[in-house]
């Protein structure tokens, strides 16, 4: 925002001016011209303009019945420590739209509370659009840890590592994992294992709170090749050896069991612990998606669920 004019950045000023008054102070638009001393015409595009520019946030707190039900049947059939369904738009069944703020709203509940609490991070979409839904917050009481490593292979930042850009929001003590999410070999993997600094994240993933971490697919385009953490053939490799889904890197079966080949021996990110009783949040939706979650409850590599309508009944369908 830095960037923009000064006259950009009066519009803006305003168009925050008019979002509050409308949405918080629940003015009509007629109001909102008379307090800004505007057109009735001109509120209603300043108010326009705060939504698009992503000034404001609009998130449901009306549970809906239907979302609610296939949650409870999730939790019962997975045995689920908690489960959030958001509708679905019926002619949209892979779009995401409220997944990001049903995830930041159960992140607050963490994050507001005064006890000291250490949560763990994975990396990817899903949870980058869920800390941008995040409010600026003071949460120096708590510790925010990366599962994964945030550097691709030139060295070069992961553009979806979150413990960062996150803490910077929250005012939080964070700990980012500074190595390649897969190693180059097995061995380059062991030596950057024994770093002090790496042990010692790694002890405080072990104590986390909470987990959150995205469900990958492995399909033609996983995010494990389009992001260059692997290369094709190995990508048919593991698909060969009967991948199902990746979480942090760690590629699993349809059973939810981690693979063991050549990928897997390089992967630095911290382990899966399937047995935890601590909550490992699943953020994930979508047709594409649906087997990898499926493997993932199966495995019970995440025991807590965010997903949307679609992809819930899909889940127990079968």
């Amino acid at each position: 925002m830095t960037s923009k004019s000064s006259s950009e950045l009066k519009r803006l000023e305003d168009a925050a001016r008019a979002a509050w008054l409308y949405y918080v102070a629940k003015n009509t638009q007629d109001e909102i011209a008379q307090k800004l001393d505007v057109s009735r015409q001109s509120a209603q595009r300043l108010v326009a303009l705060a939504v698009n520019e992503g000034l404001i946030k609009v998130r449901l707190d009306h549970p809906i019945s239907a979302c609610m039900d296939l949650a409870a049947q999730l939790k019962k059939k997975y045995n689920l420590i908690e489960c959030e369904i958001v509708p679905t738009d019926p002619s949209a069944p892979d779009d995401n739209t409220g997944l990001a703020q049903a995830s930041a709203h159960i992140l607050e509940r963490y994050l507001r509370s005064d006890q000291p609490r250490t949560l763990a991070f994975g990396t990817g979409r899903a949870l980058k659009a869920m800390v941008d839904e995040l409010p600026t917050m003071q949460c120096a009481q708590h510790k925010i840890v990366s599962l994964v490593g945030n550097m691709m292979k030139d060295g070069s930042a992961s553009a979806f590592d979150i413990v960062v850009s996150m803490a910077n929001r929250i005012n939080a003590k964070h700990y980012p994992m500074p190595l390649p999410v897969i190693a180059s070999s097995e061995q380059e993997k062991l030596i950057l294992h024994s770093l002090f600094s790496v042990k010692s994240i790694f002890k405080l993933i072990e104590q986390a709170d909470a987990t959150f971490v995205g469900v990958g697919h492995i399909t033609d385009n996983p995010p494990l090749l389009v992001d260059g953490f692997i290369q094709e053939e190995e990508l048919q490799q593991a698909k060969q050896d009967g991948a199902a889904g990746e979480i942090i890197s760690w590629i699993y079966n349809q059973n939810g069991q981690i693979l063991d080949n050549a990928i897997i021996e390089r992967v630095v990110s911290a382990p899966l612990h399937p047995e935890t009783d601590k909550p490992v949040y699943g953020i994930a939706a979508g047709s594409h998606k649906v087997s990898a979650i499926r493997a993932a409850l199966n495995g019970r590599l995440i025991n807590s669920l965010i997903t949307n309508e679609y992809t819930a009944k899909q889940l127990l369908a079968d």
